[in-house]
Parts: C-alpha cells; structure tokens; sequence
C-alpha cells in the first residue's frame, strides 16, 4: 500500500505533540486542551505558536467550550463562532465542531451557524456523532452540511471495537464524504481496523509519558482529581507516530 493512499492525523495536545506529529510525518495534527474531558478549545497563544512551527502538517483546531454533551446554549454557541474566527484570523486549516439535540440527532441550524463561520475552511464532525441516536441518518445530516469529514470510533469506547459499524458507515457514505476513524488507535490494531473497515484516515495521540522534573513535591496537594498522575506529563512522540503510519504503509 502507497503513503499517498493514506492521511493520518495526531490528537496533540502542546504545541510540542505538534511538533513530534509533523517530525514523525503526520498529515494533520487536531489541538486540543483539556484531554482528559475529551478535547476543549485551545488557547490564544498555543495556535499561535503551533500555527507558526507546522510548516509540512496542516492544523486543525477543536471547537468545543466545554466538556460532557454536545447541546449548547446560546451563549457557548457565540462562543464557538468566535473561536472559529479567531482561527481563521491565525491562518488555522481546519476546524472540528458538532452540535446535537437533546434527542441525540445532529442539530442542523447550530451546525450550519459554524459551518458558514467556517467557510472555506476544512470542517470535520467529531465524535459528537459517536453520541447520535441514529448514525446512518446522522451521516446523511452531516453529508448535507458539508463537512469534509467524520471522526468516529463506530460508536464504541475504542475504533477497534466498533469495527463492525465503521465498515458498514463506510459503504453508505460511498465517497460523500471522508471517515476518520479514532479512539484508541495505535500501532497494535491500525492494520486490524483498516482490514475490517477499508477506511483510510486515522486519528490518533502516539503519547508516551514523561516524568515531572519537580524536586519538591507536595504529595498531599492535588491540582484537579485526587487520583490523577500530576508528576507524568503525557506528549506525542515522533517514533511512535512514525511506527503507526508504518504498519500501513510499509
């Protein structure tokens, strides 16, 4: 198989899994902040910076103000718009958004109110579709919109899983619009999901994690929740990025 059929994209969250996507020859990196609710809206300053450092990768940047569901209020939709042009304004590729009911289908109106912020921009729907009550009516939603692509794990916790209604998305989609299939990528299971599902884009982190430099630390003082390792810093690394294009590509 030929790297030209193929486009990876890295879930980085620093500017420095950015640089590591593009030097382990990732396509497409998507930033984020707040990992660990699942992807939030990053900061002024970190595209800034990103956006001057990737040259070779193109950069997308995640739209959601907050963690937990995809049914916004009128006031975080205004701020979604203003991030959407904020990113526009730093030269940004791409965007990633998607809005839903509180019946779980794809809310057309909020979509369409980004969609037109992002106008020609490369817009892909994320996972929110991984909550829709009916995914093959979400697809044809989403398809109507105009977003270039979907990312999705098939509706399950990790891709890997939800193999088997990734395969069948990618036989209704039929070339309308571009899959992306993500959670839990790695270099252990990229061939598996591609043999299974045909699809061609894959989204993924390749972290490792890296110890605190701290010398004093206060074990009894936690930042955020209690049980959470604050002394490893989780980053993109270059080689595992690498070896995961590898296994489909080699």
């Amino acid at each position: 198989m030929n790297r030209e059929d193929f486009r990876f994209e890295i879930c980085a969250n620093s500017v420095e899994s950015c640089i590591a996507a593009q030097e382990g020859g990732a396509d497409r990196v998507e930033l984020c902040a707040g990992i660990p609710e699942g992807g939030t809206t990053p900061s002024y300053g970190e595209i800034k910076v990103a956006r001057r450092l990737l040259s070779s990768t193109r950069l997308h940047v995640i739209i959601r103000p907050r963690g937990g569901d995809f049914l916004y209020s009128p006031l975080e939709m205004e701020r979604m718009e203003e991030d959407i042009r904020m990113c526009r304004k730093l030269g940004v590729d791409g965007v990633v958004f998607g809005c839903l009911t509180e019946n779980g289908d794809v809310d057309i109106e909020q979509n369409r109110r980004l969609m037109e912020c992002a106008k020609g921009m490369s817009v892909t729907f994320h996972r929110a579709f991984d909550r829709t009550a009916d995914p093959f009516s979400a697809l044809e939603d989403i398809i109507s919109l105009g977003c270039n692509r979907i990312l999705t794990s098939g509706q399950q916790p990790k891709a890997i899983d939800g193999t088997p209604l990734l395969a069948k998305l990618q036989e209704k989609a039929a070339g309308r619009i571009t899959l992306l299939a993500g959670s839990g990528v790695n270099e252990d299971n990229i061939r598996d999901i591609y043999d299974a599902t045909g699809i061609s884009e894959y989204h993924f982190s390749a972290r490792v994690g890296i110890k605190s430099k701290m010398k004093n630390i206060c074990q009894n003082v936690y930042m955020g929740a209690k049980d959470a390792d604050e002394q490893n810093i989780l980053v993109t690394d270059k080689d595992r990025v690498r070896n995961t294009i590898d296994m489909l590509t080699k």
